[in-house]
């Protein structure tokens, strides 16, 4: 008799043993909490208008409207302060009149610019969504870099920008990703030139 009701005591507990097991990895599934919002090393693309108000050079400084595209590759410490290092470039259209530095008038006209730098992006108030997550924030961002001119028969001279201005940034649902939009002045402090930017940007947080 009891050779008998070993067997069938197996045949009732497999089952059990089997349901058991089945149970840890949906437990440990539940246990998976996902950030609302990814945050730490990111990859920013900023690209938009720019322009000039004060051109380099000489005494005939025109506006001068071009594009300028930023690419940038940061952390976030916590979620209000972003350092980044940065590297842009500008082209900007300028008139046939327009000589920069080149007093003997041998060159004239278009000029563009490349800066690599460093910048801070500190966001200041967040709003909470219908979910009471903080996706969309009013920033400020400061940077500072080196600029190289080209051509060089135009302006023949490196510059040091200083930029800096406001912005609104929206964390998506895509949890990696954020959009925003800003507008920063902009001043080249050795040719005592200036002007702004705005512009669109898209980031991607690792």
């Amino acid at each position: 008799m009891k050779r008998t009701l070993l067997p069938m005591a197996a045949v009732f507990l497999l089952p059990t043993l089997a349901l058991a097991q089945a149970a840890k990895p949906l437990e440990d599934k539940k246990a998976i909490v996902f950030n609302e919002i990814e945050r730490g090393f990111f990859l920013g693309v900023n690209g938009g208008f720019q322009a000039f108000i004060q051109t380099p050079g000489s005494a005939n400084r025109p506006f001068s409207a071009g594009q300028q595209v930023q690419v940038e590759l940061g952390y976030d410490i916590g979620e209000r302060v972003s350092p980044a290092l940065f590297f842009n470039a500008t082209a900007n259209r300028a008139s046939a009149d327009y000589y920069g530095y080149n007093d003997a008038h041998t060159a004239s006209g278009d000029f563009s610019a490349i800066s690599p730098g460093l910048g801070v992006k500190v966001r200041l108030v967040g709003f909470n969504d219908s979910q009471d997550v903080q996706r969309t924030w009013i920033y400020l961002r400061a940077q500072a870099g080196l600029v190289f001119y080209q051509p060089k028969a135009l302006i023949d001279r490196m510059d040091l920008m200083i930029s800096g201005g406001p912005g609104i940034e929206y964390f998506t649902r895509l949890r990696h990703f954020s959009i925003g939009l800003e507008a920063t002045f902009n001043f080249m402090a050795l040719t005592q030139s200036f002007g702004f930017s705005v512009l669109p940007s898209v980031r991607y947080a690792f």
